[in-house]
């Protein structure tokens, strides 16, 4: 068991170099010039796009610790009872120190200085509900195939980002917030359509509008009108499983609003992006590149209900992941044709490819605060690499890396060469002095997939366990930050050969209940530890929600009520207070 203890208030010292931070004097390099290339040598990136609209513009940090706009003062929860349930404000997360891998020292608070401060995105799933690829039909099979809130995705997101536009400054050491990390399963499908949302989303590009629908421009197209038992249907008198089961509202024109433009203001931070299985394969779970799957994901046919026992067996497939090609699911659509409803075709809806990726990264026209590329570089594009390293500020680096399986699988795992390169820049941060914090989607324990990458046939593959014990035996390395379980959990990783170890922070999702971002905040304490901060916040909307708002922060504040009602959601997800705002101490390389 962890060795825990509850702190209540934590002081943060002001000496010179904190209140220079605090109040705006002193900018850290927080990777707002360059980013390091797949080789580990600068690249240039360009200057950080100024500040233009007055929603990006930040308040004045803070000169002492606080908690307004996180779980540090109050966190969504309902009332005990039965049926759908309205949320409105709950008592705050309180803050726990972490002895796991070295005792804090009295006196800490006085002395401490920060390093760097950041916020973590993970697991956005922005989704087009609409797109005729996705197996909302599996939902008998699994809650993650179709989920009441989905159709909001977009808002929730934009909501997201407010907060964090207005947040004062890290809540603990008063640093100003350097940059934001999104740890992968940025769109849902794979779809361009998800992408070009997710882009403008972060950086407000095109004025920040965002028109969350595909197909027919007009009307949704999609299971919640279909007319199908299975799935809630807000507009209509159906007496659908969610109503009459989980007592869900009928709330008259949910869905024209869940499909109407909306305007995000774009961060007003740098970002920095990192991919995950959502991202790079359809489904999440099969193999990239397959026609078939292209030419259905842009045509006018979705099918929206699934006799049980053909599903069970689909989802036992994909549970194995014995079919990285989605031969199965491919024969399940072909026998399916006739059962299938017809939807208005979408080229927009077409999966996009790693290269496509990367190069949408580095369109000048989502750019917004940085860095240009946001840590994929023309390196990554030439190599078609999506794994890179970064100045997070003078004393820290991040990396980055890609641990999604190219043959598809939705667990992870990374090759050789990488592993390769991640060893070099751990040797090189060592040399240097500097401390070191790794970002991927998936966490440890979901790294069990080691087939082999089909475009380069007998290149090893290396799994969780052996990252985890490859990080600790490296001084640099702090910290492990990632998300894809959707779960908060923290776990600490004894050191090797002279290390004093790191912490592995796994954040949950911001499209489950309860839709949580964390900021992370590293101070040196000056007695030989190191403190990491972990403050869980959630999305700017407010906890009470009103059925008849359907404006952008209403839709915001639905999404997070419906997600909490969502059956099959697991209560778990916010993990134990050791997972949620914590200190983190670990001894000082």
């Amino acid at each position: 068991m962890p060795r825990t203890r509850s702190v209540t208030n934590v002081a943060a010292a002001l000496d010179r170099r904190t209140f220079l931070a605090a109040t705006g004097a002193v900018t850290l390099s927080a990777g707002v010039g360059y980013a390091l290339g797949p080789g580990g040598g600068e690249a240039a990136a360009g200057p950080v796009t100024p500040v233009r609209a007055a929603s990006r513009q930040a308040p004045a940090a803070p000169l002492a610790p606080y908690t307004r706009g996180t779980t540090l003062a109050s966190v969504a929860a309902a009332p005990g009872g039965t049926g759908y349930r309205r949320l409105g404000d709950g008592p705050a997360w309180q803050r726990v120190t972490r002895e796991d891998l070295t005792g804090a020292k009295g006196g800490r608070e006085a002395r401490r200085t920060a390093l760097a401060a950041f916020v973590q995105f993970t697991d956005l799933h922005l989704v087009d509900v609409q797109h005729p690829l996705r197996y909302e039909y599996l939902r008998a099979q699994t809650a993650s195939a179709w989920r009441p809130q989905e159709a909001l995705s977009v808002a929730g997101a934009v909501a997201l980002v407010e907060r964090v536009n207005a947040l004062r400054g890290a809540p603990v050491t008063a640093s100003p917030l350097h940059f934001v990390m999104t740890t992968g399963d940025n769109t849902d499908n794979n779809a361009r359509s998800e992408l070009d949302w997710f882009l403008t989303a972060m950086s407000g590009s095109r004025g920040g509008r965002i028109t969350p629908n595909t197909g027919d421009p007009r009307h949704y197209e999609g299971v919640q009108n279909s007319g199908v038992p299975l799935y809630w249907h807000p507009d209509a008198a159906l007496r659908d499983t969610d109503k009459r089961d989980h007592r869900f509202p009928r709330i008259h024109g949910f869905l024209d609003a869940a499909i109407a433009e909306l305007r995000s203001p774009g961060l007003n931070l740098p970002w920095y992006s990192t991919v995950g299985n959502h991202d790079a394969l359809p489904g999440g779970c099969y193999a990239p590149g397959d026609p078939f799957f292209a030419e259905f994901a842009v045509g006018g046919k979705k099918l929206m209900e699934l006799p049980a026992s053909a599903g069970k067996a689909i989802w036992d497939n994909v549970k194995q992941g014995g079919d990285p090609k989605g031969t199965a699911f491919k024969e399940l659509l072909r026998a399916q044709a006739r059962h299938m409803r017809s939807v208005t075709p979408d080229e927009s809806r077409a999966p996009f490819t790693p290269a496509e990726y990367l190069a949408a990264h580095l369109d000048p026209a989502h750019t917004g605060p940085g860095p240009h590329g946001h840590g994929y570089t023309q390196a990554n594009l030439a190599a078609t690499t999506q794994y890179y390293a970064f100045r997070v500020s003078d004393d820290v680096v991040g990396l980055s890396l890609d641990t999604t399986d190219p043959g598809g699988h939705y667990e992870g795992s990374i090759s050789h060469s990488q592993l390769t390169w991640l060893e070099r820049q751990l040797t090189k941060a060592a040399r240097d002095k500097d401390h070191v914090v790794v970002f991927s989607h998936h966490t440890s324990r979901t790294m069990r997939n080691l087939r082999e990458d089909p475009h380069h046939p007998g290149e090893r593959r290396h799994g969780g366990k052996e990252l985890a014990a490859l990080l600790g035996r490296h001084r640099p390395v702090l910290a492990w930050v990632n998300g894809h379980s959707h779960k908060n959990a923290i776990t600490a990783h004894a050191g090797e050969s002279g290390s004093g170890g790191y912490w592995e922070i796994s954040t949950a999702s911001h499209v489950d209940f309860p839709q949580l971002a964390r900021i992370i905040e590293i101070a040196d304490n000056h007695d030989g530890t190191l403190s990491l901060f972990t403050t869980l916040i959630e999305s700017s909307a407010p906890h009470r929600t009103d059925f008849t708002d359907l404006t952008q922060t209403g839709l915001a504040a639905l999404y997070r009520e419906l997600s909490f009602n969502a059956p099959g959601s697991r209560a778990t997800l916010s993990g134990t207070p050791g997972d949620r705002n914590t200190e983190l101490v670990l001894r000082k390389g």
